[in-house]
């Protein structure tokens, strides 16, 4: 790890963990929501500076996604107006300090406790392709083919669900001038 490295490590851990108290202490839905999806960001930038870039894309993309999903349907669908309402995120306060502050404890202690394994061999060269590797085996193919799959299903559904074409403005002969829009008006408009 270089200088940016050892530079980036502590400040992302320690933004995660900060955007990670602001989960609790905030009052209201929206608000956590951003804030949690801060410290997956950090998370994700922590990920990526141990070396393991695809995985730390992966939880940014999942995590940017899944936060702002959340707070759409949190907007749209929450009794109070867009989730921003004070509220409280923290139930049965003292047993998940006590759970909490144990859990916390433990898992410190066996960072100091644990023997750490000694890298043997070198350091691959494409590690997103070392943990594709490690996740599909043998299905690699399988899974990359799939994925073309799945994305032309999607857009075969799209256009198949979608009621008119893009040159259906223009009329049969394409000769329809200028073009009837269903949203008003020409194109010369």
């Amino acid at each position: 790890m270089g200088t940016t490295g050892t530079v980036l490590l502590p400040g992302l851990g320690t933004l995660a963990l900060v955007f990670g108290v602001l989960v609790f202490t905030l009052n209201s839905m929206a608000r956590v929501t951003f804030a949690l999806l801060a410290s997956l960001v950090c998370v994700g930038g922590v990920v990526t500076v141990l070396g393991l870039p695809y995985l730390g894309v992966v939880i940014v993309l999942m995590m940017v996604m899944e936060m702002v999903i959340m707070a759409v349907f949190m907007i749209a669908y929450m009794m109070n107006p867009a989730g921003l309402m004070p509220m409280s995120m923290l139930h049965n306060k003292r047993g998940a300090l006590a759970i909490s502050g144990a859990v916390f404890a433990a898992l410190v202690t066996g960072i100091f406790l644990v023997s750490w394994p000694e890298r043997t061999g070198a350091r691959p060269a494409d590690t997103t392709f070392q943990v594709g590797m490690s996740l599909m085996k043998e299905q690699m193919l399988t899974m990359v083919t799939l994925g073309f799959v799945l994305l032309a299903t999607m857009v075969g559904a799209t256009v198949l669900a979608t009621r008119r074409g893009r040159y259906d403005r223009f009329g049969d002969d394409l000769d329809q001038r200028p073009a009837k829009d269903p949203a008003g008006g020409g194109l010369g408009r």
